[in-house]
This record gives C-alpha cells, structure tokens and sequence, in this order.
C-alpha cells in the first residue's frame, strides 16, 4: 500500500495548525507580528502631541500661553525619561541594543534607491539614528527650559540655581533646540512619507496597531498585564522626578 501524501497547505492527521508567530514555510506568507508593544506607542503619539502644543504655546508667546509651555515642558522632560530608561527594560524592539546598529547605516543608505520592498522588523538602522538625535534634542529642551528666562515676567523654575549669564547661555540653547525640532519633524514626515508611499512599507499604521505584515522573524509573547503595569509604574517614578525637580530643588 502507498503512503498518502497531503495536498500542499493541508493539515495532516492528528497535526494542528501553526502557532501564531512560527516562522512560516517557504512560499507562504508570515503572519503579523507585533513589533510595538502599547507603552511606546501611547509614549510616541503623547510625545507627538506634546512637542506640537508646545511649539504652539511657544510661537504665540503669550503669558497664559507660557504657563502652558511650560507644563508642556514639564511632560515632555517626564516622556523623555521614561523613553530613555524604556529603552533598556521595556520589550524587545524598545530596546536601543536592538535597533542601534551604526555599522548598518550605510549599507542601508545604499539600497534606499531601490524601490523593493525592504520592511524592518522594528527601527531600521536609518530610523534609529534620527530617535536618538531626537531624543538627544527633546531632552536638551526640556532640561534648558528648566533654567531660561525670557527677560521679563517668564523664569524657568530651577534659574535661581544658575547666574544670569548662564541663564541667558541656556535660553539660547532652549530656542536652538526649538528651531533643531522644525528640521528633525520635517525630516520624520518626509521619512514616513518616502516609506509609505515608495517604499511601501507601513510604518504608520504599526505605531497604532503594534503588528505589521510581512516580517519572518517569530513575534515576542510578553504579558501584557506585566508590561502595563511596569510602564505604569516606570511612569510615576518619572512623573514624580520631574514634579521633585520643579517644585522642590
């Protein structure tokens, strides 16, 4: 008697269907995968929102208008934190040893002419430069701001601990970094749009989401209870830094 053989993609006897996040076979197509886990996308769309307020409040320069900016500041000094210290403890693609790779960044500058679709499994190498340096950025703002002036009602809370010369050095840094940010933003849409629309790689929707389509590269499995709460957590230890620094140095 000849031993029966399954059609392709049938499931044999007594088999099961494939776990979700195992490497597909060949020719088949890989299942979503999660790529952002929730704390870093909720920090990514508040960070959006928050730099666009305070860029806002800071152009319109009015005294009720700056008492928002600087609250402003106050969180996005507070996501900064929690972004940075994120980056070792929150899940795989969080992490700056996973996406930090500058022996990468040219071979990757090399194929971006190449109309192929090439999806990252989280930041590629290009991506990841531009989060530091917008981070490096972010954090110089928010830190300056703590000790400018803008020489007449408006003092940042922590400019009695520095004389006025130094006060005014980091003022000019604080609007710097204001104008660094015009470039760095720009640069990130017309990224997302070269992405999105030549590339056709998704990079918008899997910030919402967390899963993205078409890597092979088997999805992590964290709890999502676990993460939460160390987020949560992670969250108020920075809150409370930031609220200690303003109020109480």
């Amino acid at each position: 008697m000849t031993e029966s053989i399954p059609a392709e993609g049938s499931i044999p006897a007594g088999g099961s269907t494939p776990a979700k996040g195992a490497i597909p076979a060949e020719g088949s197509t890989p299942p979503e995968q999660r790529v952002w886990d929730l704390p870093l996308r909720l920090f990514h769309w508040s960070l959006a929102l928050l730099v666009t307020f305070s860029l806002y409040t800071g152009i319109n320069g009015g005294f009720t208008e700056m008492d928002y900016h600087m609250l402003s500041g106050y969180g996005i000094l507070t996501l900064v934190i929690f972004r940075v210290i994120w980056g070792f403890v929150g899940s795989t693609h969080s992490r700056f040893r996973s996406f930090i790779n500058l022996s990468g960044l040219l071979p990757y500058i090399r194929q971006l002419v190449n109309k192929e679709q090439t999806s990252s499994t989280g930041h590629n190498p290009l991506g990841a430069l531009s989060i530091v340096i917008m981070l490096f950025v972010l954090g110089t703002q928010a830190t300056s701001g703590l000790f400018a002036n803008d020489d007449m009602f408006m003092e940042g809370p922590l400019v009695h601990l520095v004389g006025d010369a130094t006060s005014d050095t980091l003022t000019t840094v604080h609007h710097f970094c204001a104008k660094a940010l015009y470039g760095l933003i720009g640069l990130h849409l017309a990224a997302i749009i070269f992405h999105e629309l030549y590339k056709r790689d998704r990079l918008v929707l899997p910030m919402i989401s967390g899963y993205k389509k078409g890597l092979t590269t088997p999805a992590d499995k964290p709890s999502l209870i676990q993460e939460s709460v160390n987020a949560a957590t992670l969250l108020a230890v920075c809150v409370g830094f930031v609220y200690w620094l303003v109020h109480y140095v």
